[in-house]
């Protein structure tokens, strides 16, 4: 495993890769920060690294994430994976609540329900922050809960991506 570090409008960011993929990018001290993670990592400049880091510098532009993606291999069991997948789906500037995840998941996987409580737990162990928008999941009242990060963070990225959060209420 390889780690390299970089610096954002919202603190310092730890990136993680296999050699080939992201697995893991974490705001500094973040819940679950390197999770998952071998103790001794490689520290280098790999092109994954490079191409994030660019994506991230987009990001940070306000400007829509770029045409690209990086390629992305998050490690987690089946059901975080697919609570995942439909986080990439969330589109830029929009939220939806843990509810509509759970619902969602379950369609795809022929239930009846899902439970959200269960959709949070996937979604504040997604290791690989930002790309995989997390923040953009908010609580079915309302509520700017569940972000890894810190609510501050969370307010500050939607703020970004242009969402009015006056209406949304703070843990």
């Amino acid at each position: 495993m390889y780690v390299n570090h970089c610096q954002s409008p919202l603190g310092g960011i730890t990136l993680a890769s296999d050699g080939d993929a992201i697995v893991g990018l974490w705001f500094d001290g973040q819940k679950y920060f390197g999770a998952g993670l071998p103790r001794t990592c490689q520290t280098e400049d790999l092109p994954i690294f490079q191409e994030t880091r660019r994506w991230l510098e987009l990001y940070f532009q306000s400007k829509r994430p770029p045409d690209f993606t990086p390629r992305l291999r998050p490690l987690g069991t089946k059901f975080r994976q697919a609570v995942w997948d439909i986080l990439l789906k969330i589109p830029y500037g929009q939220t939806v609540t843990y509810g509509e995840i759970s619902k969602a998941v379950a369609r795809e996987n022929h239930l009846t329900s899902m439970s959200p409580q269960a959709v949070g737990g996937a979604v504040s162990h997604n290791p690989i922050s930002l790309i995989i928008p997390c923040h953009r999941v908010v609580g079915t009242g309302g509520s700017l809960t569940g972000y890894a990060g810190g609510i501050d963070k969370k307010i500050a990225l939607l703020t970004l991506e242009g969402v009015d959060v006056s209406p949304f209420s703070r843990p």
